[in-house]
């Protein structure tokens, strides 16, 4: 991961920049979310089932893999998929029902 000479550089600065990227971060969670809404809608309009499970499959294996590239845990990229999938899931399922 991207290491760099922090000469001049303080904490403050450091954490900064942290939040700036968990802004980013957090901004492009909810455009996820956003689009497993849109993709909510198209199931409910075409009459396809919620779970696609081999979907599931394949977005947990291209995060693994991008962490086998990036030096980033699997394990970790496994658990952070779970919980979002899992909250995209929920989302779906309440468009597809029609509460939303």
């Amino acid at each position: 991961m991207g290491e760099r000479p922090t000469a001049g550089v303080t904490i403050e600065d450091l954490r900064a920049e942290l939040d700036a990227i968990d802004g980013r971060f957090l901004d492009e969670l909810r455009a996820r979310i956003e689009k497993c809404v849109e993709i909510g809608h198209f199931k409910r309009e075409h009459d396809v089932p919620m779970m696609q499970p081999h979907r599931i499959g394949i977005v947990q294996e291209r995060a693994a893999r991008y962490g086998e590239r990036h030096g980033i845990d699997r394990e970790f990229l496994r658990k952070l998929y779970d919980l979002v999938i899992e909250e995209t899931c929920r989302v779906e399922d309440r468009v597809i029902g029609g509460s939303s």
